[in-house]
Formats: C-alpha cells, sequence, structure tokens
C-alpha cells in the first residue's frame, strides 16, 4: 500500500470520521484538505437504497447545476448538414457526421457529451461497444437525442450533467471545482441532491439515501448527513 504523504496524512487528520458533516461545513472544510495543485474537481457520491438491478429502481437522469461544473464541457454534435449551422453557434466543440463516426470506430472518444438526433441513432448502435461504458452514448431521457440540438448543447455548456446509479447503488457526480466559493459548492449540491430525491422510484422501499460523501481529486472523502432537508 503506498505510503501517505504529509499533506495526506494533514488532510486525513482534518477529517471527522465519527461526524456527519452539513454540507455547508463539508464544503468549507473540503477546501482546506485540498492540496492539489491544479484546480481539482469536486465530486459528490451518494449511496441510494435502491437495487439497480430492477429495472423499477433504476435512479438515472440529468440536474443543470445553477453554478456550472467549472470544466469545460467538450461537445460533439453528430448533426446533417442542416444542422451543423445551429449547433457550431451554441459553441459544440466538433460538428459533423460520417467523418466523427469513423473516427469513433478508430477509437477517437476525445470528448465529454455526444449530441444528436433521432435520425442518425440507427447509425450509433453499431459503436455502442465504444461509447456505452464511457457514458457517451446519447440517450432521449438525457435530452442528448434531440431536434433542438441548439438547446442541447448550450445546456450542456452551462452546467447540465447526467447522472445513473451505478451496479453497487451509488451516484458519482461533479458538482465543481475546488476553486469554487463554499456557496457555490453548496448550491450544486443541494440542487443535485434535491433532484435524486424527487426521482425516488416507488418501488424503493427502507432509507433512500443511505449515505453522501463529499471529495476532491485526491482528498479524503467528508461524511455528509443526510438529512438534508
Amino acid at each position: 500500500m503506498a505510503r501517505l504523504t504529509k499533506k495526506q496524512k494533514e488532510a486525513r487528520a482534518k477529517v471527522d470520521r465519527n461526524k456527519l458533516y452539513s454540507l455547508e461545513e463539508a464544503s468549507a472544510l473540503l477546501k482546506e484538505i485540498t492540496y492539489t495543485k491544479f484546480d481539482a474537481s469536486v465530486d459528490l457520491a451518494v449511496r441510494l437504497g435502491v437495487d439497480p438491478r430492477k429495472a423499477n429502481q433504476m435512479v438515472r437522469g440529468v440536474v443543470s447545476l445553477p453554478h456550472g461544473t467549472g470544466k469545460d464541457m467538450k461537445v460533439l454534435a453528430l448533426v446533417t448538414p442542416d444542422k451543423e449551422a445551429e449547433a457550431k453557434e451554441a459553441g459544440a466543440d466538433y460538428v459533423g457526421l460520417d467523418e466523427y463516426l469513423q473516427k469513433i470506430k478508430d477509437g477517437w472518444t476525445d470528448v465529454d457529451v455526444i449530441v444528436t438526433m433521432p435520425s442518425v441513432m440507427g447509425k450509433l448502435g453499431p459503436l455502442g461497444r465504444i461509447l456505452g461504458p464511457r457514458g457517451l452514448m446519447p440517450n432521449p431521457k438525457t435530452g442528448t437525442v434531440t431536434m433542438d440540438i441548439g438547446k442541447a448543447v448550450s445546456e450542456v455548456k452551462a452546467g447540465k450533467i447526467d447522472f445513473r446509479v451505478d451496479k453497487t447503488g451509488i451516484v458519482h457526480a461533479p458538482i465543481g471545482k475546488a476553486s469554487f466559493s463554499t456557496e457555490k459548492l453548496v448550491g450544486n449540491a443541494n440542487e443535485l441532491l434535491t433532484t435524486l430525491i424527487k426521482m425516488k422510484p416507488t418501488a424503493a422501499k427502507g432509507t433512500y439515501m443511505k449515505s453522501i460523501y463529499m471529495s476532491s481529486t485526491m482528498s479524503p472523502s467528508i461524511p455528509i448527513d443526510t438529512k438534508i432537508g
């Protein structure tokens, strides 16, 4: 096991593992224990009381973070020629169709989100094995398969993220950067958690929000009180 650095030990010492922090306390503490030289990403890990193997307990959706993610999301718009200008005007980083389908087939996936049109989805099917594991396959439920390409691209650029519960029942989602103010981190975290609460499946029994942890790149995680309402 790798030995902890002095700064990592100091960071761990500041987190009381027996305490459940409020979002405000956790956000403030996180800024103290983040020592990376780059602007670290801040994430929430929320364990839900659901069985993701059952279709009626799958939690998946989108949320528009009020303060954005702090990351410049690279968007690929796979569109027909009549939609190219709309995609470019909205800020898409890459716009086209067949040439990008070929690039993906050859292994290129250097984007964060792919937006496309219903008529193009048939061409994306064969690329599912490449895009699926990377979370890049467009989906109508997340608003990335639509005729309103400009709106879809703009929302992603403004801080719209999609999330889904993994096979262990945990939702991992970015809520900003370590350089964000405490208020912005709290605002983004609240928006995500409120959205998750609204999405509670009727089939889920017992405690829904089992645990919440906040962390930044390479920082220890901070346990958060699940009673946020």
